[in-house]
C-alpha cells in the first residue's frame, strides 16, 4: 500500500483555520464544479489560477484536493483551467529574468514503456546552437528520461540559475521537479492514492519554468492536443508543437502519420508530419528497457 501523501506539507505556511458551522474558503471551488450535470460548471482562469495557488499554499485539505482532481480528470480540463494553474505554478517559481532558452521541452511521462529517443533529438538541436530547456518528474522504471540523461553524463540542474548557466555552456539543461519546484512535485505523489492521472500531468507541460519562446509538447491522447494549443494561446506562448507521443513523450512512431497541432500566436492550426519509415520497419515493444540502448 502506498504511503500516505503530506499534502499539507507543500507549504510552511499555517492552515487556515476556519470557524466551525462554517464552509471551509475552498469549498466554493469544490460547489461550482461538482454540484451536479445541471447546476455546476467548469473554473473560470481567475478561478482556477486561486484554487491552485491555495493548493500549493498548503490551504486545502487532502480529500479537497482528491475531489478536484478527481472531478477533473472525469470530464477534461478546459484551456482556461489549465492556463490558471499554470499561472499559479510559475508565481511559485523565480523569475528567470531574460530568455535564457529558445526552447522549452516538457517530458511528465510517469513510465517509459519504450526507450527515449527525443533525449537524443533534443541534444542534437543543442549541439546545432538550440538553446534547449527540458524538465520533468523523476517517473519510474529503468528508462526514465534522468536516467538516460545520466548514463550519458548529464546531470540535473538543482536550480533555474544553474539550468541559465548550463544552457550558457551547453545550450542543454534538465531541470528535475523534485528538485527545482518540490511544491509542484508534490501533486504527482497522489498517483498512487487516486490510481489515476491528477491534471498536474496536464498542466506542467505547460509550465515553462525558462520563458522559452518556443515550446514542444507530447500528449497522451489526441483530444488533448486542442486543449494545450488554446491553454498556450491563454498562456502567450507564442509558439508551440503538439501531437500524441509515445507515453506522452515528445516521441512519435516514425511508422505511422503524426497529427500535429500548432500555436503562432494567437492563431492555431493542424498539420500532419507523414509516416517516415515502414510500419513494419520499426518495433518498439521487442526493445530492451536499457538506457544503454539509447546512449548505443
Amino acid at each position: 500500500m502506498a504511503p500516505a501523501i503530506p499534502i499539507k506539507l507543500v507549504s510552511e505556511k499555517p492552515e487556515a483555520e476556519t470557524p466551525s458551522g462554517e464552509d471551509h474558503p475552498f469549498a466554493k471551488f469544490l460547489r461550482i464544479i461538482g454540484r451536479g450535470p445541471r447546476l455546476s460548471r467548469t473554473l473560470d482562469e481567475a478561478e482556477a489560477e486561486e484554487a491552485m495557488k491555495m493548493v500549493l499554499d498548503g490551504q486545502v485539505e487532502p480529500a479537497q484536493l482528491g475531489a478536484l482532481f478527481l472531478v477533473l480528470r472525469l470530464r477534461a480540463e478546459t484551456p482556461e483551467e489549465l492556463a490558471g494553474f499554470v499561472r499559479a505554478a510559475r508565481a511559485t517559481l523565480p523569475d528567470p529574468g531574460r530568455q535564457a532558452a529558445d526552447l522549452d521541452w516538457p517530458s511528465y511521462a510517469d513510465r517509459h514503456k519504450q526507450l527515449p529517443y527525443f533525449v537524443l533529438a533534443a541534444l542534437l538541436l543543442a549541439e546545432n546552437g538550440i538553446r534547449v530547456a527540458m524538465h520533468g518528474i523523476q517517473g519510474e522504471g529503468p528508462v526514465t528520461t534522468p536516467k538516460v540523461l545520466n548514463a550519458l553524463g548529464i546531470d540535473p540542474m538543482p536550480d533555474t540559475g544553474s539550468a541559465c548557466r548550463s544552457l550558457e555552456q551547453a545550450n542543454f539543461c534538465y531541470l528535475s521537479i523534485e528538485r527545482f519546484a518540490p511544491r509542484l512535485a508534490t501533486l504527482f505523489d497522489l498517483r498512487p492514492v487516486l490510481g489515476v492521472r491528477s491534471p498536474a500531468n496536464s498542466f506542467m507541460r505547460q509550465l515553462n519554468p525558462l520563458a522559452a519562446p518556443a515550446q514542444m509538447q507530447g500528449v497522451f491522447h489526441p483530444t488533448y492536443i486542442p486543449v494545450h494549443q488554446n491553454t498556450a494561446i491563454l498562456l502567450n506562448q507564442s509558439r508551440s508543437a503538439i501531437f500524441k507521443g509515445g507515453g506522452g513523450e515528445i516521441q512519435r512512431n516514425p511508422g505511422k502519420p503524426c497529427r500535429v497541432g500548432l500555436v503562432d500566436g494567437s492563431d492555431r492550426h493542424d498539420l500532419t508530419w507523414e509516416a517516415m519509415t515502414p510500419d513494419d520497419r520499426f518495433d518498439w515493444r521487442a526493445e530492451e528497457l536499457d538506457p544503454a540502448g539509447v546512449v548505443r
